[in-house]
């Protein structure tokens, strides 16, 4: 009686819990996927502590990438679902980028400050190898345009450094997996910039028409410098020290511009007479002692842009752009 009665339980248990049946004959022709973003993280912890974080911690991504001698991949979360790696985040006319992105973690270790500044961790050849080809899988699976494949520093780049300046962002351009500057028209417009440099305006509008939400101040704050950095860090990393330098206003231009844009005017600087030169219906004029030296004076302070890897959080609110919102916890 007892088995009975259990299996007629399981029979109203089944009825309950039935799924609906859908017909699959038709299939909309407008229709896309949801993730327009791919983001590239580190994760500052190794593999055991980055698989209990990323799955036992409220942060996660889609798949965890370890730095063992053969490298696996896990996947830890459905790519049709939203994994909380991004956090309070922004790109072009994005925010809140979970939403709408794939997330990659890489165990890596990130950085550590030493006596002779800021030491960026490698990223082993055998961990690029195995990263190239996921990363080409997703992509064409769902459409994710070169433009669209970031680092966390990309999306956050006032709270987040991943996955830092070691990362070989020039690697997988050469597949034609990211956005890169071609160094021929670089090259061209190079010129200009070293003859004048533009104002910082120019640069924030650059740095916002590239996709970073970046206030548009005018001024040359640490908000400006910290994202010039995150800039730099992808496309010039051997330097990046956040200063808006001719080298940083080139590849700005190029990223920015169409090919077959002409490259800037060089700019007209009056010329100035020099003192052995004389100038019609003027005498000479007299020349004028150098100025003696001026001793050297304290070195000015100089100002980190890269502050410390932060958490993130499953987003509570939007937060409009282009201005990214600090989480309030940290992640790896």
């Amino acid at each position: 009686m007892k088995s009975i009665a259990a299996l007629l339980a399981l029979t109203v248990l089944a009825g309950c819990s039935t799924v609906p049946s859908y017909d699959t004959t038709y299939n909309a022709k407008g229709q896309s996927s949801r993730a327009r973003f791919l983001v590239l993280h580190y994760t500052v912890a190794n593999t055991p502590s980055s698989i209990k974080i990323l799955t036992e911690k409220e942060v996660s991504s889609h798949y965890l990438l370890t730095d063992e001698a053969t490298p696996k991949i896990y996947r830890l979360v459905d790519e049709n679902r939203a994994a909380w790696h991004a956090g309070n985040s922004s790109w072009k006319n994005f925010t809140q980028l979970n939403n709408s992105s794939i997330g990659i973690e890489i165990v890596n270790a990130g950085w550590k400050d030493t006596p002779t500044g800021r030491v960026y961790a490698p990223f082993p050849q055998s961990q690029v190898d195995a990263l190239i080809p996921l990363v080409k899988d997703i992509v064409q699976r769902h459409g994710i345009a070169p433009e669209n494949v970031l680092g966390h520093s990309d999306i956050a780049p006032l709270r987040k450094q991943d996955p830092g300046p070691q990362f070989p962002w020039q690697r997988l351009a050469q597949e034609g997996l990211v956005l890169w500057p071609d160094a021929a028209r670089v090259a061209a417009v190079r010129p200009a910039f070293d003859a004048l440099l533009p104002d910082v305006g120019w640069y924030q509008r650059k740095l916002a028409m590239h996709g970073f939400g970046v206030n548009q101040s005018g001024v040359y704050d640490e908000a400006t410098r910290t994202t010039l950095a995150a800039f730099q860090m992808k496309y010039r990393p051997l330097d990046i020290a956040g200063n808006p330098d001719a080298e940083t206003a080139a590849l700005l231009e190029v990223l920015t511009t169409p090919a077959g844009t002409p490259p800037p005017p060089m700019p007209v600087i009056p010329a100035q007479p020099q003192p052995w030169q004389a100038v019609p219906g003027q005498p000479l004029p007299t020349p004028t002692p150098a100025p003696a030296p001026v001793p050297p004076s304290a070195p000015a302070p100089t100002f980190d842009p890269l502050p410390g890897a932060l958490e993130n959080v499953p987003p509570t609110a939007p937060v409009p752009a282009p201005v990214p919102a600090t989480p309030p916890v940290n992640t790896p």
